[in-house]
């Protein structure tokens, strides 16, 4: 096996592989993917025989927490859109934040529903409002995805008790309330500039050229009696399901002890027996606002979500192959001698592990743990210690990550924008977020916990 800063060349020309096979060659992302995944553990020096079972085992685990999940997504977002709730809820945010601000609602109803919910469910359920907003005020679909991406990506990596954050506030010693509250401080900001700001920036300077093969189709259309119009109430009540159901398994293992109900819970709140209820709500309830055949739905959702998950799969082989190439221990060894100050060194720690290993979790548990138990003799508040390892785990999510295909597919975007909108974007409210952390740090003899 190949050690060293040799390992970082090869992940570093993997990538290039990968892109010009994907955007100057024109080769399926999935196919790609899988041949860069290959090639990447025949250069690294893998046994042989060991290199299949690595690329299936990576698929597969990346499917077992996601390939449910598109699928029920997607059927549950066709019912949401051709029963006219999509559209109901894309008024109510237009009405409450105007059309010049409605990426910044977007944006911030990402940070709240990521707190209890994973990004990547996040992500499926509400990727109906980009392509509904972006038609109904004429703003880029890309301004939409980087200001939800962001909104979710920034909760999701700093928030707890989503579990990253939970195991750095647990790593670092911190008190779970306060880590919670500051982090709130930092995230909103941070979502704010990387999402929506920095999202109304490039949106104007990309031409939003859409994927034809990324998602679900323009709603089928029928000559049939136009179909019943659905309430604000009712389609908020649809989208939040899932959400609320997901919120009941949070509450239950922070607050419930171990019995009948909090086990009842903890299934319901499953994200995927969660999905899978809401469809069924969905099919029940929705039926009289839709005059669409419901074959012809599912076979439109089914043929949309295969492709999702055969490239998500593949982005995670490709991970699995970088992960056990030693990348990460070789990083780790590398930045432990470098003299950086401490909140930027657990920033820079964070941030490389989370585009080499594509994980923002493995990446806060990494970094956690090594500098974690050293912040007393550091000497600094280990809430913002813990804040700033967070904030590293933001941006910079590259093909490696599986929730890099999610947003390139359910956000119909092109690899390139998918690069400028979802992984820079993540990149700037990650420094963001480390601002805040430093600008906090100036007041830590004033404000209580720090």
């Amino acid at each position: 096996m190949i050690e060293g800063n040799l390992l970082i060349v090869i992940f570093i020309l993997s990538l290039a592989a990968l892109f010009f096979m994907i955007l100057k060659l024109k080769v399926e992302p999935f196919l790609s993917l899988i041949g860069v995944a290959l090639a990447t553990a025949i250069v690294l020096g893998f046994p042989l025989a060991e290199i299949p079972s690595v690329i299936v085992t990576g698929f597969g685990n990346t499917l077992i927490g996601v390939g449910i999940l598109i699928g029920l997504g997607v059927i549950f977002g066709q019912f949401l859109g051709v029963s006219g709730a999509i559209e109901k809820i894309a008024q109510a945010v237009l009405r409450i934040f105007g059309v010049k601000r409605s990426a910044a609602g977007l944006s911030l109803t990402g940070v709240a529903v990521s707190i209890p919910v994973f990004f990547d469910a996040a992500f499926v359920i509400l990727s109906g409002l980009v392509k509904s907003l972006s038609r109904r005020t004429g703003i880029s679909i890309v301004t939409f995805v980087t200001a939800l991406g962001v909104g979710l990506i920034v909760s999701h990596s700093m928030i707890a008790p989503t579990p990253g954050p939970l195991v750095v506030a647990e790593n670092t010693g911190a008190d779970l309330g306060l880590f919670i509250f500051y982090g709130l401080v930092c995230a909103i900001p941070a979502a704010i500039v990387g999402g929506y700001l920095y999202g109304s920036f490039i949106g104007k300077r990309i031409n939003p050229i859409l994927e034809e093969d990324h998602t679900e189709e323009e709603p089928i259309q029928t000559n049939e009696q136009p179909r019943k119009e659905i309430s604000t109430g009712l389609s908020f009540f649809m989208l939040g399901l899932p959400i609320v159901l997901i919120l009941l398994n949070t509450v239950t293992k922070l607050w419930l002890d171990e019995g009948p109900l909090s086990n009842f819970l903890g299934f319901i709140g499953d994200k995927n027996v969660a999905l899978f209820i809401s469809v069924i709500v969905a099919l029940i309830v929705l039926r009289p606002y839709i005059n669409v055949p419901y074959g012809e739905l599912y076979n439109e959702a089914i043929n949309s979500a295969g492709m999702i998950i055969l490239v998500t799969g593949a982005g995670g082989a490709f991970g699995a192959v970088i992960n056990q190439s030693g990348i990460g221990d070789h990083l780790i060894a590398t930045m432990q001698s470098w003299s950086i100050p401490v909140f930027m060194l657990a920033f820079i720690f964070s941030q490389i592990l989370r585009a080499s290993l594509g994980s923002a979790t493995v990446a806060l548990v990494t970094t956690s743990t090594i500098l974690g138990p050293m912040a007393v003799e550091l000497g600094v508040s280990p809430v913002l210690l813990g804040l700033a390892i967070c904030a590293g785990a933001i941006g910079l999510s590259l093909p490696n990550d599986s929730g890099f295909w999610v947003v390139n597919r359910f956000g119909r975007l092109t690899i390139p924008q998918t690069i400028t909108a979802w992984s820079i974007g993540g990149f700037i409210a990650g420094l963001t977020a480390l601002t805040m952390v430093y600008i906090l740090s100036l007041f830590s003899g004033i404000l209580p916990g720090l």
